[in-house]
């Protein structure tokens, strides 16, 4: 059976047949931290300033924050970029959602998340949890939540075109590694394997090796 292309280099391919749409399907892997470590900055603040929470209340809805983004990451791998398309148009979305990403992993200008792509996202989130949690709540949770998936892009960035040394990230490193180059059906989370043990979608361990 022949394998899909694969390319180890640090190389791109086009993907739009226009400039500015290409521009925007690119982006350095800081980008994120400026757009982002603001906002985490601005709601950790009102969190304190504006609704007078205690450390312990921000502390408490910053972790659960991290946790649901954890499992949003896992259920947006799972389901949203390794969906099975089943026209010819579906495989076109498929390919510009993730597939350019396995194809060309190692492509040092699509390993985080365009803007163009997390702020609508984030906004969304946003919008979600204030419906479910309220305008106050929602401020530490949020910070928790864009933490989150700030540890995942730059994170996916490290394990692409960074030397793992410590045990921490080697694991980290190796469970997204063997997602790319030996089953691309198991090992969904990024920048934790959890949700792949608690859904059973980890490595067994003749898959390890």
């Amino acid at each position: 059976m022949a394998k899909n292309f694969v390319s180890n280099k640090d190389e791109s391919v086009r993907m739009f047949e226009s400039n500015f749409l290409e521009a925007c399907s690119k982006v350095h892997p800081m980008v994120p931290l400026f757009i982002f470590l603001p906002i985490i900055a601005w709601f950790s603040y009102i969190s304190f300033a504006a609704y007078h929470f205690s450390a312990l209340t921000v502390a408490e809805y910053v972790f659960f924050g991290i946790i649901i983004w954890t499992i949003t990451e896992y259920l947006l791998h799972r389901f949203v970029f390794h969906f099975t398309p089943k026209t010819p148009f579906a495989e076109k979305i498929n390919f510009l959602f993730h597939g350019v990403h396995h194809d060309y992993p190692s492509d040092s200008r699509r390993l985080v998340m365009p803007p163009a792509v997390s702020v609508p996202l984030a906004a969304l989130f946003y919008f979600l949890f204030y419906l479910i949690f309220g305008g106050a709540y929602v401020a530490p949770l949020f910070v928790g939540f864009i933490a989150g998936y700030l540890f995942y892009d730059i994170s996916h960035y490290a394990i692409h075109h960074f030397n793992m040394h410590s045990k921490f990230w080697l694991a980290i490193k190796n469970h997204h590694m063997r997602h790319h180059y030996q089953n691309a059906d198991k090992g969904y989370g990024v920048s934790s394997a959890i949700w792949d043990y608690v859904f059973r979608t980890n490595f067994p361990p003749s898959e390890k090796k």
